[in-house]
């Protein structure tokens, strides 16, 4: 390195191996351009050392400093601005949340009324269903939870409540409220009413005691109820509810759901076609609809 030094032309030098018979080693100093130059890899060649002006080294160092300064200042603004997208999209959250509590349940309540359909207090389903107690749990759909409960003067009522996690929810439940208020037969399941408060939405429906038909179809016991007679008049009856939904009712219904579990059955097994959360009213003029996908359904 000393020799490297005191010569103004050196540009580099390497150790060197220059042993004799009689022993000694040196190096080898560079005085032009360097050309050729390797890196080697898995501790093959030798090191080379590169003669630099002191300027050059500080202005290495300020620049290898500058780059880190700037990796820091990124990955601070790119974490300032995340930051402020989660708080952003948090407080919409709520804000979001806050209107549907203290603004949705006045219009849909509102729009109920317009239907003409009785609204029963939070308080007395609460009370008729036990507080929702297990033990009063009837099933479970995509629209939620179903509980049968009993008001005060014996009556008997099946209550579907609207789950806060359904991924159905609010479309459905004014969907199948609309339709269902405004037929009117005895193969259809009975609405008895709504009630829209404290952030609850559930429809009130007339309690059928035999359940639903997949219920009988299904079960090796139970089938053995259903001998020719009852299948055939189950069959008609659910005839009869179809044909009054796609010609004989005011407005043309599609159900688009139509099974054996939305098939309920009364004291006497007679059958009434229940779940109108995904039926469409039919144009007067229409002969055939695209229906869309529902996922979860």
């Amino acid at each position: 390195m000393e020799r490297c030094l005191a010569n103004c032309s050196c540009t580099a030098y390497a150790s060197a191996n220059i042993s004799t018979a009689g022993g000694g080693s040196g190096c080898i100093i560079w005085t032009t351009d360097l050309t050729d130059v390797r890196l080697y890899q898995g501790g093959l060649g030798q090191d080379l050392f590169v003669r630099l002006a002191a300027v050059d080294l500080v202005l290495e160092e300020e620049a290898h400093e500058r780059s880190h300064k700037r990796r820091a200042v990124v990955i601070i603004s790119v974490a300032a601005v995340a930051s402020i997208f989660l708080v952003a999209g948090g407080a919409c959250g709520v804000w979001r949340r806050k209107k549907r509590q203290k603004g949705g349940n006045f219009d849909e309540e509102k729009e109920v009324k317009e239907m003409d359909l009785p609204l029963y207090d939070l308080g007395t389903i609460v009370d008729a269903t036990g507080n929702f107690s297990p033990e009063n749990k009837l099933g479970q759909g995509g629209f939620g939870p179903v509980y049968k409960g009993t008001l005060g003067e014996g009556k008997e009522i099946a209550v579907k409540r609207l789950s806060k996690t359904s991924a159905q929810g609010a479309e459905e439940f004014k969907n199948e409220a609309m339709l269902i208020a405004k037929l009117q037969h005895r193969n259809l399941v009975r609405l008895l009413g709504c009630c829209v408060q404290g952030g609850e939405r559930m429809l009130i429906y007339e309690y059928l005691s035999n359940g639903s038909l997949d219920a009988f179809l299904f079960d090796e016991t139970k089938s053995k109820l259903l001998d020719w007679p009852t299948r055939f008049n189950i069959i008609v009856g659910i005839a009869r509810g179809l044909l009054y939904l796609h010609q004989d009712s005011r407005f043309r219904i599609i159900h688009r759901d139509m099974k054996a579990g939305n098939v309920l059955l009364d004291k006497d097994m007679k059958p009434k076609i229940s779940d109108f959360g995904m039926a469409r009213i039919f144009g007067g003029e229409e002969s055939e609809v695209n229906t869309r996908r529902v996922v979860g359904t």
